[in-house]
């Protein structure tokens, strides 16, 4: 696809892939050793939506979020989530102004095109609650007045192990709000090595420069937006999910939310390898990040030690793949 597209301003998919390239590159210069994280941040940043990075401390989730923020130039806010952290703090507080006599909005961190929130599972109930709206409608309505939240907008948290001291698990609302979720894990020996030379006198952070500009990420997502998706591969997203609705393994089945962050995904993902088609192996190689998250296993699945991620998988060989195009 290399014609003129007159409604996105773009010369399409070449002019995507390398103003991508450009931001892999500048996020891979300080993420060594993990391309299919920073492959899956970039898919979930085209599809418009938030991804949620868990892993234990110190293997770089908060790195990867504030490269992949710094590689755009955008709005960045970063919020540490801590227990005493108040919803105002989040959204924004109407402040009596003695001069004026009247109240005054103001924003809150929420108010940004990339919003880096940094163990977020450490919140409280009540604050991580505060992100709801935003996240799913990309506003904020305080005493009845909505305020709209600048676009592109992305929400990339990070967030510890529930096994971790001092942690509250994320609610079901609140997870399925994230497109995907994704684990950075232990960099391979090699990719270490080098990350002491790369970090071992100064952050790589700090001469991180903007690569790509807000505008060229808004283009290319509507871009994205215009990726074929046949009919046939849209009856096999849904039957994906409706296959975690029905599963013994599940309690807690995915939302018609995830069906439709599945198909944005794949169509990012298409656009990413350079086409403008969905094919089934984009829904599979989604199907974990997107889904998983979502899900509850059974008393019973946990105690033969099944995980999500792994009926998700059994899903993905069980369900028919469409054939053709």
């Amino acid at each position: 696809m290399t014609t003129y597209n007159e409604r996105t301003g773009t010369t399409g998919l070449p002019e995507l892939n390398a103003i991508v390239e450009r931001v892999r590159a500048s996020v891979e210069s300080v993420i060594e050793g993990k391309p299919e994280a920073v492959r899956i941040a970039l898919t979930v940043m085209l599809a418009e939506g938030h991804l949620l990075l868990e892993d234990v401390p110190g293997v770089g989730k908060t790195m990867l979020a504030k490269a992949l923020a710094k590689s755009v130039d955008c709005s960045v806010r970063r919020i540490q989530f801590t227990p005493d952290l108040l919803p105002s703090d989040v959204t924004g507080t109407n402040v009596f102004d003695q001069q004026q006599l009247d109240f005054e909005f103001r924003p809150g961190a929420i108010f940004a095109q990339i919003v880096v929130g940094d163990e977020i599972n450490r919140a409280s109930p009540k604050t991580q609650s505060a992100l709801l709206e935003s996240m799913a409608e990309r506003q904020v309505t305080i005493d009845g007045t909505t305020y709209e939240l600048p676009s592109p907008f992305m929400v990339i948290a990070t967030q510890n192990p529930v096994e971790m001291e001092g942690t509250y698990p994320l609610p079901e609302a609140q997870r399925d709000r994230f497109m995907a979720r994704i684990s950075i894990g232990y960099p391979s020996p090699e990719a270490e090595l080098a990350m002491l030379d790369v970090h071992g006198g100064a952050s790589p952070l700090d001469d991180l420069q903007p690569v790509a500009q807000a505008a060229d990420i808004l283009k290319l997502i509507e871009l994205v937006r215009t990726v074929h998706v046949a009919d046939s591969v849209r009856r096999y997203a849904v039957d994906l999910v409706t296959a975690t609705r029905t599963s013994p393994e599940l309690r807690l089945g995915a939302s018609p939310r995830a069906t439709l962050h599945l198909i944005r995904a794949a169509r990012a993902a298409a656009a990413l390898a350079g086409r403008d088609y969905v094919v089934p192996d984009d829904i599979q190689a989604l199907a974990v990040p997107i889904l998983a998250h979502r899900l509850l296993p059974t008393a019973e699945a946990q105690l033969s030690r099944r995980s999500a991620e792994q009926i998700v998988l059994e899903m993905v060989r069980r369900v028919p793949v469409p054939q053709g195009r």
